[in-house]
């Protein structure tokens, strides 16, 4: 499992390793289809089991490399200016602000730029669901549409913010 994605060997509510039944002891044992790994007691009590560490390392922040997001989706950054486009995938997480300092490695000044969709300017401090930009994949998925041909695009108009009076 190593390099893998292992979440669905946790209990989601619990956030502890999934549990299931033994038919042996007919108690609660973790449930690991792969055997046992670190921190995960034997099956049967052993006088060989160490148990003085202080917490599972599942249960330890310091192995935690990040978070999943809920879902991803690609949009479409439209320079207005230059009419350059570039399509980003974000999380549905992430606010426009945290899109903007992404989409930086295209225009190094991208913060000089009103960000719209559909005619109204976007508040960097919400995500894009906040701003009623809703991810229609499921609804193009059902229709059996590419979501690709319909693409929300994000427009940037340029603020020259560098006029002299």
């Amino acid at each position: 499992a190593a390099g893998q994605d292992i979440s669905h060997w946790f209990d989601e509510t619990t956030g502890d390793i999934r549990v299931e039944m033994s038919q042996l002891t007919n108690s609660q044992k973790y449930y690991t289809p792969h055997g046992r790994f670190v921190h995960i007691p034997p099956p049967m009590p052993h006088t060989s089991w160490f148990t003085s560490f202080a917490r599972p390392w599942w249960k330890d922040n310091k192995y935690e490399v990040g978070h999943l997001t809920t879902k991803t989706r690609q949009i479409r950054v439209i320079n207005t200016l230059t009419s350059q486009e570039e399509v980003i995938e974000v999380c549905s997480e992430e606010t426009m602000m945290e899109i903007l300092q992404r989409y930086l490695k295209y225009n190094a000044h991208a913060a000089s730029y009103t960000w719209k969709y559909n005619g109204s300017n976007l508040n960097m401090e919400q995500t894009l669901d906040e701003n009623d930009i809703k991810d229609e994949d499921e609804i193009f998925y059902q229709l059996q549409v590419d979501s690709e041909t319909f693409r929300q695009a994000i427009l940037l108009y340029f603020n020259d913010d560098l006029t002299e009076l």
